[in-house]
């Protein structure tokens, strides 16, 4: 249960420290002294979502931290299970920056929101005056009968089946569906599978293609290039190659040598001319050597094509070859799949009937102990409500057959008659916001016995009530705290007088600030707030007279 709350810079409250007793603790205060604002911060620890406008002005950040002790089996293995160690106590804390940012930390080491909200969901609930709107919804209605029934266990087991029985109808459905185009679809898949395997494609054909005729290209260039060099030089026709032409020239020289003309200058150009013609040819004779058939024409045009049809299949599928190769493999076997799909469908069938059966059987045992419990619960929460005042109550749960969904077959909607002779019916037509509140506790109360929470937050529960029904929601709520811890923030002096620790939440302001304090009142104190609550005014010796005969009915511990 929650020991002690501290709270720094949370709007107009500077710092607080508040201790709470193991029963009835209740707060009280001037509308607008800061009451939202404790029950904000309980919530900001607990991890609820937290905003930057809640942080005091002028400061950096706000601290909300909260001391628990004597906490459940429950809360104590989800701790575990998160790495903390439990020694007794449990501290949660959470700050909030000015900048929005904000930090929790659970018994002194940091976590995420999410997780100190998980660890924390079992150690208080808190009810607000606006919570009543839960009993308008009967989903929230049937969730109601559902935990005092003891169900969630139950509905847990038949929510697998109904799980599994939609997985296999949506199979089922798709299947179907699929077996209807079946036809089309198969020969399409053929067409393509036909088409795609004729090509032999290979992972990283593509790009080995490409970088092949890229090189192809290249050295058909290069080829060419010396295959002219080499015709220039020694040439494919001896009249007009290089070689050639010097060749004849020497001849000529030659016959001048031979002829009477004695000139030793062209015996010495007859020589260089021979040894020119020596160098073409040894030239020619490298460059020939170099000259290949390895990419001809007709090999860079057997690329070309390849390519080609690459890119015609990457248009055509759209997708590239590498993805295209692992889409055929997925055709052959959606082709099987298809080919063997009434077989598959007749077994699916099968399965989905044999749940189908269990979905049913479970849902109609889930219906009689809802009724069941109903009955219970129907008598605990008449009874907890003509103690509350209510005396001409009638209140049922009506049972509408409806179709089986994940919370079984039933609708469920609680039904009240506040006036003899009137038919009960729907809430959120005939209640009034007082009746809500002394009906939401009711149910609080029958609720308390069946689930493990330590602690109960009411927030001004008591809006709308007045009077004797309001002695008696103190009462009720006294009660509840025999059980559990309870923290009350009222502004009826019935229900605070009714309390076993009083605290006060008061506004105060300097010429600069305005300060909220949070602190606990003795006999005296309390004698003179609930005054204040009778009758605004705190002196008053009526009021105080009568607050003092509200407290003896109970005296504080």
């Amino acid at each position: 249960m929650l020991k002690e709350l501290n709270i720094e810079n949370l709007a107009v409250i500077e710092k607080a420290t508040i201790s709470f007793c193991n029963k009835f603790n209740v707060f009280s205060g001037e509308t607008g002294a800061g009451k939202s604002i404790l029950i904000g911060g309980i919530n900001a620890v607990l991890g609820a979502r937290t905003d930057k406008s809640i942080v005091r002005t002028g400061e950096s950040k706000a601290v909300v931290t909260a001391l628990f002790d004597d906490i459940s089996k429950e809360t104590q293995k989800k701790l575990e299970e998160n790495g903390y160690s439990y020694d007794g106590e449990l501290l949660l804390q959470r700050e909030i920056s000015s900048d929005g940012k904000s930090t929790a930390r659970i018994n002194g080491k940091v976590t995420t929101a999410a997780v100190l909200k998980n660890i924390a969901s079992d150690l208080i609930d808190i009810h607000g005056q606006h919570d009543t709107a839960i009993l308008m919804s009967t989903e929230n209605q049937r969730q109601i009968l559902d935990s005092y029934g003891g169900l969630n266990e139950r509905l847990n087991t038949y929510r697998e089946v109904f799980h599994e029985f939609s997985h296999i109808s949506k199979q089922v459905k798709a299947l179907q569906q699929k077996i209807d185009d079946r036809d089309n679809r198969i020969e399409d898949l053929r067409e393509k599978i036909e088409e795609v395997s004729s090509f032999n494609l290979y992972v990283g054909e593509e790009k080995e293609v490409s970088e092949r005729l890229e090189k192809a290209r290249s050295f058909e260039s290069v080829q060419k290039a010396l295959s002219e060099a080499y015709g220039s030089l020694c040439g494919y026709d001896d009249e007009s190659s290089a070689a050639s032409l010097v060749r004849n020239a020497l001849n000529n020289l030659e016959k001048i040598s031979q002829s009477d003309v004695e000139d030793d200058e062209y015996g010495k150009l007859s020589k260089r001319l021979s040894e020119a013609v020596i160098e073409i040819e040894d030239i020619g004779s490298e460059i020939s050597k170099n000259i290949s058939d390895e990419y001809s024409s007709e090999n860079i045009s057997l690329l070309e094509n390849r390519l080609s049809d690459l890119l015609m299949l990457k248009r055509r599928y759209r997708t590239d070859i590498d993805r295209l190769i692992l889409e055929l493999e997925d055709w052959k076997r959606e082709l099987e799949d298809l080919q063997d799909s009434d077989d598959v469908l007749e077994e699916l069938n099968e399965k989905r009937w044999e749940l189908a059966e269990q979905v049913k059987k479970q849902a109609a045992e889930i219906s009689e102990l809802r009724k069941k419990a109903a009955e219970e619960l129907v008598e605990k929460i008449t009874a907890e409500l003509v103690f509350l005042d209510m005396p001409n109550i009638r209140f049922i749960f009506d049972f509408q057959k409806d179709k089986i969904s994940i919370t079984g077959m039933d609708k469920v909607e609680m039904l009240i008659s506040v006036n003899k002779g009137e038919e009960p019916k729907s809430m959120n037509k005939i209640a009034s916001g007082g009746e809500l509140s002394r009906i939401m506790l009711a149910v609080k109360n029958v609720l308390a016995s069946s689930d493990n929470v330590p602690t109960m937050i009411f927030d001004e529960i008591d809006t709308g009530i007045s009077g004797r029904a309001a002695q008696k929601v103190g009462v009720k709520l006294s009660e509840i705290a025999d059980k559990r811890q309870v923290l009350c923030v009222t502004h009826l002096a019935q229900i605070a007088a009714m309390g076993d620790r009083h605290m006060l939440i008061e506004k105060k302001s300097d010429e600069i600030r305005t300060y909220t304090t949070v602190h606990s009142l003795d006999f005296n104190e309390r004698k003179r707030e609930i005054a204040r609550i009778i009758s605004g005014n705190s002196d008053s010796e009526a009021a105080l007279l009568s607050a003092e005969e509200l407290l003896n009915r109970k005296k504080p511990m």
